[in-house]
């Protein structure tokens, strides 16, 4: 025990808790102001140590904290798979994070007892890091808690999010998945890229140009890598690539952004029908967009880039003559439009869950094939062990033709574009510039598609976010009581009208979506939603206007 009395004097000399206000691991993992966060970061060290040793397996921790404003930050584990920490060690992280110092001895021995944790294992933690100011420090932090129950920190230094995932899978899949460096990276995706891609890269409508805002951070980085070895089979003009210290991470820029205001990023020249992509702050979420001949703003978010990708495998798949089950998973966020698409046109199967990637990536793991993005832009393709294989064994069989050959051949390739860890902002981009290039598709024949519903996102701040409990995948309110009732009565006014609340799983604020058919009915539903919020949830603040 020992090591564990270390642990005690690391906090207590080097890492004390400084706050006094309880903190919760969420969706996103921990995410407040950097300043707060030092001694949270050295504790998920320790516990990042009890997961690989419980597991047998590396463990990744990414600081990030997305497309928050530079002075925030966050943590968040991955676990083996590349996947998000499971949700019942959710309780664990947030216990760590919160008793005193003098806790931090008992906290372990329960956690080591109850699961039987063999602590003369030594593990490895695989470490990244996103490009604010703050990470540094948190990641020295972190490094020591890793240190304190005698783990190995293993430091990638400024990294994606979906970067640090992919190499925990590699390493944990023992390389079957790929290498886990950096170089290792983009070469898988680079290398299925250039096939796919072919010697013409300007086919029937589209064109090989597309701007690129890398919104400050680590994505502005990372491109600039891949566009040198992607050569000129793809052009990438990028903007909003300050780096480091500049303060102006995310800041009217990157996907969030666009996403929320419906509006150009600064430092993107507007040019009418050109290409374009914002990433967040850590380059896990990606929204396309573009301005008509009447300087219209479209935005093509993840509800646009889930159909794509899923009406093109589906097409791909039937080329096959495999069969292969294809799902597409959504949360109450997807635009009603969408999903009447996907249901009645594509008539691929749809599942609603709740909001957050965990819940999203659970699900999708039910299908050969599952097709997972929420509306924000975050999302990938998973495929089953027994999907590859299947494939693999078709393209040795002599029963298949020579084109169903050439269409398993590029299955197979496609899948290698895509990163199943999680969702990738980049690795996303390079499977939709292949689909568009394919199809001889702009940005224009990919949106005629279908037409979304007008639709609006508000943030109620209450007092207690905990007041709000929601069920039936967050589409439906079940307290305070009577809340549902008075939402329903609000969006039966309304042609094609839908409207849902939930609670961040952050901060005190309740989400308010609404869609109706048109923008201003939109607008007043949400916002006489929101005033019921408002009144009947504990709002502070200045209370919502409902338009006249």
């Amino acid at each position: 025990m020992a090591s564990f009395r270390t642990v005690y004097a690391f906090a207590r000399e080097m890492h004390p808790k400084t706050e006094k206000a309880d903190i919760q691991y969420g969706t996103a993992g921990f995410r407040t102001k950097a300043s707060k966060l030092g001694y949270v970061m050295y504790r998920m060290g320790l516990l990042a140590v009890l997961r690989a040793r419980y597991k047998k397996a590396v463990i990744g921790v990414m600081i990030t904290a997305s497309h928050n404003p530079e002075p925030d930050n966050g943590v968040k584990l991955v676990d083996p798979h590349g996947e998000m920490l499971e949700q019942s060690w959710e309780k664990w992280a947030t216990k760590f994070a919160n008793v005193g110092d003098d806790q931090l001895e008992d906290v372990i021995k329960e956690i080591v007892n109850e699961f039987n944790i063999d602590m003369t294992n030594r593990v490895e933690i695989f470490i990244g890091k996103d490009t604010r100011p703050s990470s540094p420090s948190l990641a020295k932090s972190l490094m020591d808690g890793v240190l304190a129950l005698s783990g190995k920190p293993v430091d990638f230094g400024i990294v994606t999010t979906p970067q640090l995932h992919y190499f925990v899978t590699c390493k944990n899949t023992r390389h079957a998945y790929g290498v886990p460096t950096e170089v290792g990276y983009y070469i898988k995706l680079v290398t299925a890229f250039k096939k796919l891609r072919g010697e013409e890269y300007n086919k029937g409508n589209y064109k090989n140009l597309i701007f690129y805002d890398g919104a400050n951070g680590v994505g502005s980085k990372k491109i600039k890598i891949f566009q040198e070895q992607l050569g000129e089979c793809l052009n990438v003009r990028h903007f909003n690539d300050a780096g480091i210290g500049t303060g102006k991470l995310n800041f009217m820029c990157g996907a969030d952004y666009v996403k929320s205001t419906q509006s150009f990023p600064t430092g993107v020249p507007v040019e009418k029908n050109r290409r374009c992509a914002s990433v967040d702050g850590d380059a896990d979420r990606i929204v396309y967009y573009y301005v008509d001949d009447e300087e219209n703003f479209h935005l093509m978010d993840g509800d646009r880039i889930a159909t794509l990708i899923a009406s093109y495998l589906k097409e791909l798949l039937q080329k096959t003559g495999i069969d292969l089950n294809l799902g597409l998973i959504q949360t109450a966020y997807a635009n009603g439009a969408s999903t009447e698409y996907i249901t009645k046109q594509l008539k691929v199967p749809v599942a609603c869950v709740s909001t957050g990637v965990k819940h999203l990536h659970h699900k999708a793991l039910e299908y050969d094939i599952g097709v997972y993005f929420e509306a924000n832009g975050h999302g990938t393709v998973v495929f089953s062990q027994a999907a590859k294989d299947k494939l693999k064994e078709a393209l040795k069989s002599e029963d298949k033709s020579e084109t169903e050959k050439k269409a398993i051949e590029r299955f197979l390739t496609l899948i290698d574009v895509i990163n199943e860890t999680v969702g990738d902002a980049i690795s996303d981009m390079l499977l939709v510039e292949t689909i568009l290039h394919d199809k001889g598709w702009d940005v224009k024949d990919w949106e005629a598609a279908y037409t979304d519903l007008p639709n609006k996102l508000v943030k109620v701040v209450v007092e207690d976010r905990n007041v709000i409990t929601t069920t039936n995948a967050e589409r439906i309110c079940t307290s305070p009581n009577g809340l549902q009732d008075e939402i329903n009565s609000l969006v039966a006014k309304y042609s094609k009208g839908r409207s849902f609340v939930r609670p961040s799983g952050t901060e005190d604020i309740v989400r308010v979506y609404a869609e109706a058919a048109t923008k201003e009915d939109t607008d007043r539903l949400a916002a006489e939603v929101a005033k019921k919020v408002y009144d009947m949830a504990g709002g502070t603040g200045p209370a919502p206007v409902i338009p006249q």
